[in-house]
C-alpha cells in the first residue's frame, strides 16, 4: 500500500473518530460507562479494605473466624475473581483490534468472525468438559468428575471462591489461548477448518494439558514430593498465572498450525528477498495499537486476579505493579533493538514496540508474584529482545506469524516460566483465601536459591511444550487432510479472489467506501 493511501486511511479514521466523538450523547455515553467503571473499582478496593480491618491480620487461624466473617471473607474474594473475570474477557476485544489491524484489509472480517466463533466454542466446550478435564480432581493426568458442571460443589477447593464464578474467570483464560491460535493463522485457514482446531483445542489440548500444572492433583502440582515425579527436585512446578498453561500452550499450537498450513500465497520473506521481504504493511496500525492497549488493560485481571484473593493486598499490589514494568520494559527493548539493529534500522517501528511490550506482559504471568519490582524490569527487557529476535526466526525459517503469536506467547511463555527459577526473590511464598502466606518463600537462581527451581521449571514448562507441539501438529496435520470445505487450508481462490477470505468465507468486506 503506497504511503499516501494510508496517510488518506488514517486521517479518514480519526476523522471519524472525531465526528463520534462530537456528538453529544456519544460522549456522554462513553463518561458514564468510564464513571461506572471507576465507581465499581471504588467499591471493590472499598470493600478489600474495610473487610480486612474487620477480620484482623491473614497471620490469624482460620478457625478463630466466625461463619459470618468467613461468609464475607469468600463473598469479597469470589467478586474480585468476578471483576477480574471481567477483566480478562475483554481481552478479547483486544485481541479483535490487535489481530484484525495487523491482518491484510481482505482478511478483516474473517478475523473478526473467528474471534467470535472461539469464543462461543470455547464456552460450550469448557462448559461440558474442559472445566471437568482441567480442575476436577482425577489422576495426574485428567480430571474426571463434573462434566456439564454436574455435581460440582458449590465453592473451588480451599480458595472458597464460588465455583461458578471461578468456572467463568478459567472459561476467560481458555478463551485467550485459543484466540492466540488464531493470530499466526490468519489469511489462510478456511472457517470450517477453524471450527475443528477450535473445538480440539478448548475442549482436549488446553484443558488436559492444562491440569497437569492447574488441577488439584495433576502431576507436575505435586512434583518433587515424595512417591511423586521428580522427588529428588524438591520443588513443583510453578505457574501463577499462565506463561506456561496459557501462553506457552497458545504459542506452541500457534506454531503447529503455522507449519502445517504454510505461508499466504505471495508472502516473500526476508532471506529470499531483502527489498520486498516481510510481513505484510498492518492496514490499520490506531487499531492494532488501540488493541495493545486493551490487551494491557485486560492484564490487570489476568494476573493480580490469579490471586483468587482479594485479601492479599499486598500481593495483589506487587502483582498489578510487576505487570506494568515488565511491559515498560518489553516495549522500549523492542523498539530500541529495531532501531539500532533491524531491517527498519533508523526508525521507531511500531509493530516491534507493540509485540515487545505485549511479550513482557506474557514473559511476567508466571513469576509476577515472586519476583521484585526490578527483577520485572530485567524480565521485561528480556522478553522484549525474544520478541525482537524470535520475529527475525520465524522470517528466517519461512515461517508465517501475521501477528507475531508465536514469539510473543510461545517463546516468551517459556522464558517466564523459567525466569521463576532465575529471579524469584525469596521473599514471597503463595497467596490464599486469607491472605499472603510467606512462610515457605520461593528463591531463584540470581538470590541463592540454587539450581532446583529452575530445574523443576525447565522440566515442567519443556513436558508441555513438546505435548502440545505434538499433538498439535498432528491434530492440524489430520484437519489439513480432509477434503474441502473442512481442510484447514483455504482453496487458493479464498485467498487470491477479488475480496479475498472475506468475500470467499462471509460474502462481506471489512470496509465498504
Amino acid at each position: 500500500m503506497k504511503s499516501g493511501t494510508v496517510s488518506l486511511e488514517r486521517r479518514g479514521y480519526f476523522t471519524r473518530i472525531g465526528e463520534n466523538m462530537s456528538k453529544q450523547k456519544n460522549w456522554k455515553l462513553g463518561l458514564t460507562i468510564f464513571a461506572g467503571k471507576m465507581i465499581g473499582l471504588c467499591v471493590v478496593l472499598l470493600s478489600m479494605s474495610t473487610v480486612t480491618g474487620i477480620i484482623g491480620t491473614p497471620g490469624m487461624a482460620a478457625e478463630s473466624y466466625t461463619p459470618m466473617e468467613l461468609n464475607i471473607i469468600n463473598s469479597v474474594n469470589t467478586l474480585w475473581t468476578l471483576i477480574a473475570a471481567a477483566l480478562v474477557f475483554g481481552m478479547q476485544a483486544g485481541f479483535v483490534m490487535l489481530e484484525a489491524g495487523f491482518a491484510r484489509k481482505r482478511e478483516t472480517v474473517n478475523v473478526l468472525i473467528e474471534c467470535v466463533l472461539d469464543t462461543a466454542i470455547c464456552g460450550i466446550s469448557f462448559w461440558a468438559i474442559g472445566y471437568a478435564f482441567m480442575f476436577s480432581e482425577g489422576n495426574g493426568f485428567i480430571g474426571q468428575h463434573w462434566f456439564f458442571l454436574q455435581g460440582a460443589p458449590n465453592t473451588y477447593g480451599a480458595t472458597g471462591v464460588a465455583l461458578l464464578a471461578h468456572w467463568v474467570f478459567q472459561f476467560a483464560f481458555a478463551d485467550t489461548a485459543s484466540t492466540i491460535t488464531s493470530g499466526a493463522m490468519i489469511g489462510r485457514t478456511s472457517f470450517r477448518g477453524d471450527i475443528l482446531y477450535s473445538i480440539m483445542v478448548t475442549a482436549f489440548i488446553y484443558p488436559i494439558i492444562g491440569h497437569w500444572a492447574w488441577g488439584p492433583d495433576g502431576f507436575l502440582v505435586t512434583m518433587g514430593t515424595p512417591g511423586n515425579f521428580l522427588p529428588e527436585l524438591g520443588n513443583p512446578f510453578r505457574d501463577f498465572a499462565g506463561s506456561t498453561v496459557v501462553h506457552t500452550i497458545g504459542g506452541v499450537v500457534s506454531l503447529a498450525g503455522a507449519i502445517v498450513l504454510g505461508p499466504r500465497i505471495g508472502r516473500v520473506f526476508l532471506r529470499d528477498d531483502k527489498e520486498r521481504g516481510g510481513l505484510p504493511a498492518a492496514h490499520n496500525l490506531p487499531v492494532a495499537v488501540t488493541g495493545a492497549f486493551l490487551l494491557w488493560f485486560g492484564w490487570y485481571g489476568f494476573n493480580p486476579g490469579s490471586t483468587l484473593s482479594a485479601m492479599d493486598a499486598i500481593g495483589v499490589g506487587r502483582v498489578a505493579a510487576n505487570t506494568t514494568l515488565a511491559a515498560c520494559a518489553g516495549a522500549l527493548s523492542a523498539m530500541f533493538l529495531a532501531f539500532y539493529v533491524g531491517s527498519f534500522k533508523g526508525k521507531f517501528d511500531v509493530g516491534f514496540t507493540v509485540n515487545g511490550l505485549l511479550g513482557g506482559l506474557v514473559a511476567i504471568t508466571a513469576p509476577c508474584y515472586w519476583v521484585s519490582p526490578f527483577g520485572s524490569i530485567i524480565i521485561g527487557l528480556i522478553a522484549g529482545a525474544i520478541v525482537f529476535g524470535g520475529i527475525y526466526l520465524l522470517e528466517y525459517l519461512r515461517i508465517d506469524d501475521p501477528v507475531g503469536a508465536v514469539p510473543v506467547h510461545g517463546l516468551n511463555g517459556i522464558f517466564g516460566t523459567w525466569a521463576i527459577g532465575l529471579f524469584a526473590s525469596g521473599e514471597y511464598g503463595f497467596a490464599t483465601p486469607l491472605g499472603a502466606d510467606n512462610t515457605a518463600p520461593v528463591t531463584g537462581l540470581f538470590y541463592g536459591g540454587g539450581w532446583n527451581v529452575f530445574l523443576a521449571q525447565f522440566v515442567g514448562n519443556a513436558i508441555v511444550a513438546l505435548t502440545t507441539f505434538t499433538v498439535a501438529i498432528i491434530v492440524m496435520w489430520v484437519i489439513n487432510k480432509l477434503p474441502h470445505p473442512f481442510k484447514l487450508r483455504v482453496e487458493a481462490e479464498g485467498e487470491t479472489g477479488v475480496g479475498g477470505l472475506d468475500v470467499f468465507e462471509h460474502g462481506a468486506e471489512a470496509y465498504t467506501n
